[in-house]
């Protein structure tokens, strides 16, 4: 067989190879995502397999919900200090791990125990986000029960009798949300910048350090900059999982598919599953996804653009 024959054959099998996860991707990725788009066209209930053609009534509706606004100021709030805390902590604690130990004849160095405090921190990395939602259940109860406000009142910086309400406090409950989105991914992120740091040459540091350079000028001046492509894939990660949040909203708060109290820890992903399974508004609630889609994309376009910096090799 010819060199040409072989080459065909060669490029006939990858091209058949390729050719099933390509059709399964379209068929159960690209494909909802074209009906979705076509659905928020219409006033389709979700059930009855008729349904009439309404333009872009639901997208002018979105506009005038208030409870759809709020939510989405929530989902903004969360793209914020999601990922600015979590990336924030976690490079902190990836340093300290890496880099904060003494430095001596050896060279710069971890603290000790630097492993087991790698599996602490990423210990809730492998819970799902139910049970963390159980788990920190039990922790906001607003009776003595509840571990936060079982300590506060042995404290005694709350009255056993008026316990806080955490999850029920209009105040207090997104940030608590917030607490518990940022106590999941914090150890994720300090594994995955601890990586990146053991690949920087020891070197580097060791001429920062004769150089008379602090651990605060090492980080900024040498870590942060040797790192930054990792910080801008978690910036994203985090991004989207702020514009998510179904799950802990869902499972924590009060309402229907949570929310509560009075929509002040609504997000978008639970309005739309309200509006689709409990009012059967499915047109409706598929304008929604097409929003939370293009908001998506666009703000990880930005966030990839707005974090752009030369490579540094090394």
């Amino acid at each position: 067989m010819s060199h040409v024959a072989q080459g065909k054959g060669r490029n006939g099998f990858i091209a058949g190879f390729l050719l099933v996860p390509l059709a399964l991707y379209l068929t159960f990725v690209i494909w909802p995502y074209v009906q979705t788009f076509g659905y928020s066209f219409t006033n389709w209930t979700g059930q009855s397999p008729t349904f009439d053609f309404v333009g872009l009534d639901n997208y002018a509706l979105l506009v005038k919900d208030g409870v759809f606004r709020g939510a989405l100021w929530h989902n903004l709030l969360l793209l914020v200090f999601v990922p600015v805390v979590t990336i924030l902590l976690a490079l902190f604690f990836a340093f300290m791990v890496n880099a904060g130990g003494r430095g001596g004849a050896g060279g710069v160095q971890g603290v000790r125990g630097s492993g087991f405090y790698k599996i602490v921190y990423f210990f809730p990395q492998v819970l799902s986000l139910a049970i963390l939602a159980v788990l920190f259940g039990a922790v906001y109860r607003s009776d003595q029960g509840g571990l936060l406000n079982g300590v506060l009142v042995r404290l005694g910086l709350v009255d056993a009798a008026e316990p806080v309400e955490w999850l029920n406090e209009p105040n207090l409950v997104l940030w608590c949300l917030l607490l518990v989105v940022v106590w999941h991914g914090v150890g994720f992120y300090l594994v995955l910048f601890s990586a990146a740091m053991q690949s920087i040459p020891r070197d580097i540091y060791e001429a920062a350090l004769l150089d008379g350079a602090g651990r605060a000028q090492t980080f900024f001046r040498v870590t942060l900059p040797l790192l930054w492509d990792s910080v801008q894939t978690a910036a994203v990660y985090l991004g989207i999982a702020a514009m998510d949040m179904f799950v802990l909203v869902s499972t924590m708060t009060s309402g229907q598919f949570g929310g509560g109290p009075d929509h002040h820890s609504e997000v978008m992903a639970t309005v739309l599953m309200r509006n689709f399974l409990y009012f059967g508004k499915s047109g409706y609630a598929c304008a929604m996804g097409v929003v939370m889609l293009v908001l998506t994309m666009i703000l990880s376009l930005v966030t990839l653009r707005a974090t752009r910096r030369e490579r540094i090799e090394f």
